[in-house]
């Protein structure tokens, strides 16, 4: 992935890289970014041990890396930086952080610890949006963070001592650069190699690409759906409230405080985010029910009066609403009215391209009401409960359907992208539902003829997600049961968020079956969230709500050893493991001929 699609949006921002690295410097011109380079003062004494897990120690000192300089350039300068880039890259092996080293004995110290070992590389990125008004700075921040898995050779003490005796190992987290001489050291390397040397490019071009989208062009018949790229999502406006003025950004993937995460002297700022969570989202969900944001988009802009007399609903009741959606950050106000938010006209539109519409409906309509009555379901047990996901009516599994297409959506640009698929001539996605994944592979691979196989109710159901009915051309709907009916023929199989579901057993013979129709050459791609990744944090709490409101929740998750032993006596090998930039991962693995 390139940063071209975003350099437009750049070309005429001040962009500031707060890191006086050369590596970085190096990485970020070759891409083409054009910036400033001012280093950050900020004094890394952060206390390590008050972290849980090393990649978070990498964020904060990112993030105050940047702001650092975003603050000191505003004090200092008439113009504000408009985006400061901070990295900070540290080295773990068994939870301890290693960072610089302070000596030639603190790098034998830290070579030694690594040698013949194992070891984690992480580097944490933040992205500083400033802007300025009445010379107040207010800022934005997005950040992620990338791991590569490194392992050393055996090394003799006297070739630790003459690569000590280089000076290379003594401004390089870790004590080594892998790019130079360092790369003697290294047995293997498992991710983005360009992370260990200091700056994960590939993963800060995606985040680019989700916070500068590219303009949205005409949907050819059948929909083009659209990647929402990333887990921090795009680039949020200024959000305002009631009154008009700066308020706190909402909870979001780049903002959401964690159980670890408090105020100033103790502030119980997570639990107070729980407490007063039911209430944000019984707002979002009303607004929604009653297609505010499609009222307000296409730059509409209305007082409360107006949208009280097209949504039909009372003066008082509006005016409620309107402020509780702008405080939110969903609205803006302005003298003229209410208007929506990029956020909004991005997500909650009900005919977006990247719409959670129906996801939201879904929540309001079959989720709200378990929940509102969440004690008598745990005094009642599993017998006084209800699975929502288990309704079978007409009206029921639309609303579901509409809620698994539209979030299927938002990250099928980046599944399809994750790997060079160019190679296959036929793909089958198996449980594919409304065929997200298989518009998105269309777009990117227009040769790829794509089967979906689901249920029979499923399929039936599939047109009214297509303009007039009419599925996209290059992508054949076929019902059956994938346990018990014949597969389709294809080059590539597919199981996006399906083997989650299911225990080893049905893994296994659903395994099977396809390895006995995959010829030797083709290939299986993966989909799930994987076990140690960052964006696999939120699932447990998610899962555990599912169970609560009286479904199974998805089962454990699984790691990439774990799949790698799963598929293995299937004929499935040559594992290649990506991160797709939102919460899911992508495994591939080609089909030897050794087996079957």
């Amino acid at each position: 992935m390139a940063l071209s699609p975003v350099i437009g949006k750049l070309v005429r921002k001040r962009v500031v890289l707060a890191s006086a690295s050369p590596r970085r410097r190096e990485i970020l011109s070759n891409a083409g970014l054009r910036f400033e380079v001012v280093p950050s003062k900020f004094k890394e004494t952060l206390d390590k041990s008050l972290f849980e897990a090393p990649y978070e120690y990498a964020l904060e000192t990112a993030k105050q890396k940047a702001l650092e300089v975003a603050h000191r350039l505003h004090r200092k300068d008439f113009r504000s930086p408009d985006v400061v880039i901070g990295a900070d890259t540290i080295v773990a092996v068994e939870g301890l952080i290693l960072e610089k080293p302070v000596d030639k004995q603190d790098a034998y110290n830290m070579l030694s610890r690594l040698n013949g070992r194992e070891h984690s590389v992480f580097t944490g990125v933040a992205i500083v949006h400033c802007s300025s008004k009445d010379n107040e700075l207010t800022t934005e921040v997005s950040q992620f963070h990338e791991e590569t898995t490194v392992k050393f050779s055996e090394l003799s003490e006297e070739l630790l001592w003459d690569y000590i005796h280089s000076g290379e190992p003594m401004d390089k987290a870790g004590g080594y650069g892998i790019q130079a001489l360092g790369g003697m050291l290294v047995e293997s390397v498992h991710g983005d190699f360009l992370n260990v040397v200091g700056f994960p490019l590939n993963r800060f071009c995606k985040q680019l690409a989700a916070l500068y989208p590219a303009p949205r062009l005409p949907a050819p018949p059948g929909g083009t759906p659209e990647t929402l790229g990333r887990e921090d999502g795009p680039s949020l406006p200024p959000l305002a409230s009631s009154d008009g003025q700066p308020a706190q950004p909402p909870a979001s993937a780049h903002c959401q405080r964690t159980p670890g995460e408090e105020g100033q002297a103790g502030f119980p700022a997570f639990l107070l985010d729980l407490i007063d969570g039911f209430r944000a989202s019984k707002a979002l969900f009303v607004a929604s029910k009653l297609k505010l944001f499609d009222l307000l988009s296409g730059g509409s802009v209305l007082d409360a009066s107006q949208v009280a007399r097209e949504i039909k609903a009372s003066a008082q009741g509006t005016d409620g609403l309107l402020q509780a959606c702008t405080a939110l950050g969903l609205l803006h106000k302005t003298q003229r009215g209410y208007s929506n938010t990029e956020l909004a006209n991005a997500y909650l539109v009900s005919d977006s391209d990247r719409s959670l519409h129906g996801y939201v409906v879904h929540s309001n309509d079959y989720f709200w009401p378990v929940f509102t009555h969440l004690e008598s379901t745990v005094k009642g047990g599993p017998s006084e409960t209800r699975d929502p996901l288990q309704d079978d009516s007409t009206e029921a599994r639309g609303c579901l359907m509409s809620a698994m297409h539209w979030t299927a959506r938002l990250g099928a640009g980046d599944v399809a992208t994750a790997f060079d698929l160019s190679r296959f001539r036929s793909a089958c996605d198996l449980g594919g539902c409304t065929g997200a994944l298989a518009c998105a592979l269309q777009q990117n691979y227009p040769s790829l003829k794509v089967t979906v196989f689901d249920l029979p109710e499923i399929i039936e159901n599939v047109s009214a997600f297509y303009p007039g009915g009419h599925q996209p051309p290059g992508i054949t709907f076929v019902s059956g049961d994938f346990f018990q009916d014949a597969l389709p023929e294809a080059d590539l199989y597919i199981l996006s968020r399906i083997l989650q579901d299911l225990s080893e057993d049905q893994i296994q013979a659903l395994l099977s079956r396809i390895s006995a129709v995959c010829k030797p050459g083709g290939g299986l791609l993966v989909v799930e969230t994987l076990a140690g990744e960052e964006r696999s944090r939120r699932r447990p709490a998610r899962a555990a709500l599912h169970r609560l409101s009286g479904g199974p929740g998805p089962g454990p998750l699984r790691s990439r050893t774990h799949y790698a032993r799963l598929l293995a006596p299937h004929g499935f090998t040559q594992l290649q493991v990506e991160g797709t930039g939102n919460f899911l991962d992508a495994i591939l693995a080609l089909k030897t001929p050794c087996q079957h």
